[in-house]
Order: C-alpha cells, then structure tokens, then sequence
C-alpha cells in the first residue's frame, strides 16, 4: 500500500503530493485526511495524506511513512474539495490552503504541546470484599477509612478534595480507583427563563423567504436597530430542528462578546465559539467541539468558515460589507466566496446579513442573482436617530479644534441626564506625527515609507506596518531644538482631553492599544453595558453590531478623514462606518441624536448618512463605478511585485506588465506599474499593476503563469489579490 502526502512546506516550488510506501503496522490504521510523520531531505517532517494507493510502480526505492502525527483529527472529503477550491481561485500552494483548515493548535507542523485538559476522579473499586475486608482489618486508619466511606455515599469525587498519603496508599492498593475524564475550557448554559421575542412581521417575512431546503445566496438589508440577529436565531432554531447545523459569521472580534452571550441564552451548550483571541487551548476545545460533533452551532469571526462542521443547514455572514472578510494575506481569500462554496456543497442557504451592504453585492442582489429580503424599520417604538452636520471650520474660529460648541452641549446634556455617549475617531494613538517647527524634521519609521505615530501612554513612536519602535525624546533628532509639534489627533490624546473637558464623567477607550490582552473587548462591553462608564471613546471598533440601549448621543470627530484617501472604495467606506456608528444612538425608547463633525458639510456622503438614505447613496456611487469602470461593473486583480532591491523590483514590474499586456484579451485594461500606496514596508519595495476586465478567459491562465515563473525567484515575490479591499 502506498500515500500521497503532501508536506508541511508552504513554498510553491514544492506544492505538489509526494508518494510514500505505507509500512505494515500503519497499514489498517492510516486514512486519508491523517497527519503523518514522513522522511523528507534527511529530515522528519510532517505532511498530510491525501490519497491512498493499492499499487505504485516506482524506478526508485520509495521511503516509509514514519508515523501517524495525530489518529484524533481526520480531514474530511469536503474539507479536501474545499481545500483544492481555495487552492485555485487564489493561485496558494495547496499547503498553504490545508493550513486554512486547522487551527494553530493542530497545525501541520510538529504539535508540541498537549491541549488536552482532565479532571481527576477517584471511585471505590467494584469488589466489594476487598473493601470490606480492607475496612475490618484497618479501623484505626481513620483517614482512609473517612474517605472509603465519603466515596460509598457519594460514588465519584474529584482526586483534588483528598489529598495525603492516605489517598496515595489507598489508591496503591486498588481499594480507590483513580481516572480522568476529558473537560473543555470553556461551557455554557442555556437562560432557563429565556423567552423568545415575537417576531415583527418584516422579521417573520424574512424567516419565511428563506428556503431551507435549497441551496440560494440571500441578502437580508435591514436598517440598524431592526433585529436581524433575531431573524438569524429563528432560521437556526428551524435548521436544528431539521436535525441540521449553522455557521454564524461575525467581522469583528468586538461583535463576538454580545452576539455569543445572546446565542447562547438561547441555544447553551449547543454553541462553540471560535475566534482569534481564544487561547491555543481554548481554540483547540472547540475544533474538538466541532469535529466530534457536540455542538450544533459556529459563531465565529472569517478563519470560523474553515471549521469541520458537518450537514450544514445554514450559513449567516452578518456586516457582510466589512472588510474583514477579505484575508489580506496569504491565501488572500474572500469569506463569502468560500461561504457559498460551502452553502452549494451541502445545498443550503447562504444568508448575508447588512444595514449597508456591498455595491457588488446589492448589485447581484438587484439584478436576481441573490435574493433580497428588506427591512426597513427598527423594532419596537424605537426610531432611528436624528443626524446632524457640524461644519467645522465656523467652530475653528471659535477656538473649538476638536470637539464643536453644539457636541460639547449634548454631551453635557446626556451627562445630565445620566445617558450614554459614543464617541468615534477613525484613529488610534496619541498624535498622528511629530514634526519640528524649527527645521521641518519628521519622525518616520526607517523601514517603511510613512510616518510614526505617538503613543503617549508608553511615551514611544510606533510603526503600525512593521511594528518598529521608538521613544520619543525631549529635543529635535535632527536639530536639537525643543521644537517638536503634535499634529493630528490619535485615541489616546482625545481620551485626555476628554477627561480635562469633563472631569465627572466616566470614559473608556476602545481601540487596538486597550484591547490587546485576552477579555479586554468583552471587558469593555460589558462595563460600559452595565453603566459602569458615560463614555465609549473609540476607533471603527464601536461602530457596527453593538447594543447599548442607554446610548442617546454619537459624536464622530473628523467625520470625513476617510473619504480622503486614495481608494476608490473611501466613499462607500465612510457611509458604511458614518451609517452603521450612528446606529448604535436610539436602540430603545429613548431618542437617538447623532453629530457629523467635518470640514466638508456639502459631501455627498455625509449628506446621504443624514438622510440615513442607503439607496440615494447606492445609486450615486454606482454611477460613479460605472463611470470609472471600477466593481461591480469591473473586476479588479491586483499584482504586488515585491522586493529588497530597488531596482530589480522596478524591473521585474515592467516585465509582468509587459508580458499580461501581450497575453490578456485586448478589452481588459491594464495600468502600472506604479509604486504602491505604501512604497517600502519593513525594508520591502513594492510596485503595483491594476486589472480591470469584464470576461477574460485568459486573464487567469495568464497570472497562473506568472504565478509559477516567481515561485522560483527568491530575490522576487509577487501577491496576486482577486478583488481586493484596497488599491
């Protein structure tokens, strides 16, 4: 008998399966799907077994398979098929793809550790006469006879509430028997008093249009505030009845504290969490969960997707226009394409969940591809807020930079009357760069082309691309002058001010700095819930799935700072991150007031957020698509050519660029190569070519082409992105 086994190497110039002669012993145990230890270039590594052969003629002396890595976890035939789709629409090594499906916990590489946790329990053993006998000759031991009499009464105790010899020498003689039992890190319980709401009719007409039975891409659009959440719930309440499971999918890590807690109050141990801030034990716990089919349902954030669940009944992506569905690195998949590949596979609904969807996707929704399921009012008597435009360039004469005369009086106002405020500022730090005054000197990051930001809590300068570091002096670098100028605006600095503004008040901050310790999302949450704080301060963190029903008043400060990027995506971004934070003011009976502070009060898109108009902005925005030729009239392909040379990068570019403008059909439209948005990282040049195309049957075999050439190349790297987020 003989395996195919791929290896653990992701490198492309290997990404193909090597064959293996399966040794005797391993024979009746090894399957497909199974981890292996395998001898590879004088070396033990590991690899996966991909298929099993009866005969193989070799003109070679095949080696053995060493070993079986891991008997417990087996991938499946759709996890394979799934692995191989990965493989081909990203153009990643299959490696890379299979790694996709595994969490680091039981990653194909040497497992080190054992995530396996027990409890320890001891019992008496089952002959009787032994103990009897044990307890005539032994009365005076009062010790062991305490504890051989607790475990008559009560059968079973965890080891750890005796200790002593005398447990030790009982347990020697086989009078108490001691064992293990498997337990996982984390378990939760059903609300008894859980009642489920009544349902709207908009949530009972959306319940009702999706088909369970079929496979179908549904778009349920509805306001913030109109309970999708619940709609999803119920779905899955009928697809467990259907003896089924779900796949629930969340964008931000952020979201999981409420949507968890609320997922299990109704359906307890049925649910298994699985998130990038789990503990190596804690993810390694729900994998099993999953794959030993004890729970029913996933929630998750995008690598949830990839989780072994089996007879998928319903698949929900909620805030389907986050970015964060789209993995930036490699394998650079789309979580909704490979939701659908998963829908299709076990013939069920793919449900995508937004108050702002996608152009693309309301695109297809428009023109019949999905379904579309609308809901337009919130649930309740709660209304959706009032938006006010503060232009602040009137409030700059005034002396108020930051925060404008008309927020300063509702804050007060809410603070009054004890209510909650959220405030929302797209950026985290202290300050956005220092500059000196005296000869123009700016810090910036001597590995990558863009400036450093000031953290003033650890008193140092932070690269947020490569993560170099930096503490700040008193005095100019450069020349020496007591000179330097904070510009710009960061989390942290706004917090300050904050407390300097009102000093009563109880604040928070939640961004990337405060919430880099395990808990500290659900932490926050749950603190600010409970009333705990006045203010949430925070980055695009508060700005989407949360509930907080004492929030009355959402401020943004430089409401437009994102429509000034470089990205022909800034102005659907910022109604999206505009739209879905002013959701969070009014989600109950109490009036909900939201305040756009900007320097451009005309914008179009502010001026649509107001409206809390999604279709005014979808129809202006697409005229603009169409215009410029960008999706969903277009797809996009972007290529990174990348090196630490200079000038072999600007070489190599124009070589690719020249070879796809002589290999692609003639109506696809090519540019570059220019430099990237961000010209070096961490030492790294970067040049970029732009595919626009419609229908291009050679687009694809063209950058499979290329793909191959550079698999070779170690001096050069090319990242090809299907429709990626960000030019």
């Amino acid at each position: 008998m003989f395996a195919e086994v791929l290896v653990e190497y992701t490198n492309k110039a290997i990404d193909k399966s090597f064959i293996y002669k399966i040794p005797d012993i391993l024979v009746n145990e090894l399957k497909v799907g199974m981890k292996v230890k395998i001898p590879f270039n004088n070396r033990i590594i590991n690899g996966v077994v991909i298929k099993i052969l009866s005969n193989y003629d070799a003109n070679y002396k095949l080696k053995e398979i060493v070993s079986i890595t891991d008997k417990n976890i087996v991938l499946n035939q759709e996890l394979f098929s799934l692995a191989n789709y990965l493989s081909q629409v990203t153009l990643c090594s299959k490696m890379s793809a299979i790694k996709c499906l595994l969490p680091s916990s039981l990653k194909v590489k040497n497992q080190i550790h054992n995530y396996n946790k027990y409890n320890t329990y001891i019992k008496l053993t089952d002959d009787l006469d032994k103990v009897a006998a044990f307890i005539i000759n032994n009365k005076r031991s009062k010790k062991k006879i305490e504890i051989i009499n607790y475990l008559k009464e009560n059968k079973v105790c965890l080891k750890s509430l005796f200790t002593g010899e005398a447990l030790n020498n009982l347990i020697k003689l086989q009078i108490v028997i001691e064992f293990q039992e498997r337990i996982y890190r984390l378990n939760h319980s059903k609300d008894p008093n859980y009642k489920k709401p009544i349902l709207s009719s908009e949530q009972e007409n959306a319940v009702n249009t999706v088909d369970l039975d079929n496979y179908a891409t549904y778009l349920l659009h509805g306001v913030t505030g109109s309970g999708k959440t619940e709609v999803y719930m119920e779905l899955i309440d009928k697809v467990l009845n259907n003896k089924k499971t779900a796949l629930v999918l969340i964008p931000e890590i952020s979201l999981t504290a409420q949507l968890i807690k609320r997922f299990i109050r109704r359906f307890g141990n049925e649910v298994a969490i699985f998130n990038s801030h789990l503990s190596e034990g804690e993810k390694y716990d729900e994998y099993q969960k999953i794959y030993n089919d004890e729970v029913k349902i996933v929630v998750g954030t995008r690598s949830a997707i990839f989780t072994p669940l089996k007879n998928i009944g319903l698949i929900v992506l909620d805030e389907e226009h986050s970015e964060t569905y789209k993995q930036d690195s490699n394998p650079r998949y789309d979580t909704i394409d490979i939701a659908k590949y998963r829908a299709n596979y076990y013939n069920c609904p793919l449900v995508l969940g937004s108050a702002t969807p996608s152009l693309e996707t309301m695109a297809r929704a428009k023109k019949g591809v999905y379904k579309l399921i609308e809901m337009k009012n919130r649930i309740g008597s709660s209304l959706l807020p009032q938006i006010d435009i503060i232009d602040m360039k009137e409030e700059v004469v005034k002396k108020n930079f930051v925060i404008s005369s008309y927020l300063d009086n509702l804050i007060k106002d809410r603070l009054n009357k004890k209510e909650q405020i959220i405030l929302l500022l797209n950026r985290r730090g202290y300050s956005t760069i220092i500059t000196c005054s005296n000869c123009g000197y700016t810090y910036k990051c001597p590995h990558c082309d863009i400036s450093l930001t000031y953290h003033k809590s650890s008193n140092n300068l932070r690269c947020h691309y490569c993560g170099y570091t930096l503490i700040k002096g008193d005095r100019c670098p450069n020349c020496l002058n007591n000179s330097l100028n904070f510009l710009g605006i960061g989390t942290e600095k706004l917090e300050n001010l904050l407390k300097e503004k009102y000093p009563l008040a109880r604040i928070i901050r939640m961004d990337v700095d405060t919430t880099q310790n395990k808990g500290a999302h659900e932490h926050i949450i749950d603190a600010f819930k409970n009333h705990e704080y006045d203010i949430l301060l925070g980055t695009q963190m508060v700005s989407k799935g949360l509930d907080f029903p004492l929030v009355t008043l959402v401020g943004v400060i430089n409401a437009d700072a994102s429509l000034n990027i470089p990205d022909f995506r800034s102005g659907e971004k910022t109604f999206a991150l505009l739209s879905q934070v002013a959701g969070r003011a009014g989600r109950s009976n109490l009036l909900g007031k939201v305040v756009l502070q900007t320097y451009d009060p005309n914008n179009p898109y502010l001026q649509f957020v107001k409206a809390n108009n999604y279709e005014l902005f979808y129809n202006y925005e697409m005229q603009f698509r169409k215009k410029l030729q960008y999706p969903p009239y277009y797809y996009l392909i972007s290529i990174l050519v990348t090196s630490k040379d200079e000038i072999l990068v600007n070489k190599e570019a124009t070589k690719v660029f020249n070879y796809l403008k002589n290999h692609i059909d003639s109506k696809s439209l090519i540019y570059g190569p220019t430099f990237a948005s961000v010209y070096k990282i961490n030492n790294i040049y970067r040049m970029q070519i732009m595919i626009k195309y419609r229908y291009d049957n050679l687009v694809y075999q063209a950058l499979k082409y290329i793909d191959s050439i550079y698999a070779l190349d170690k001096k050069v790297n090319i990242e090809i992105c299907f429709n990626p987020n960000r030019m």
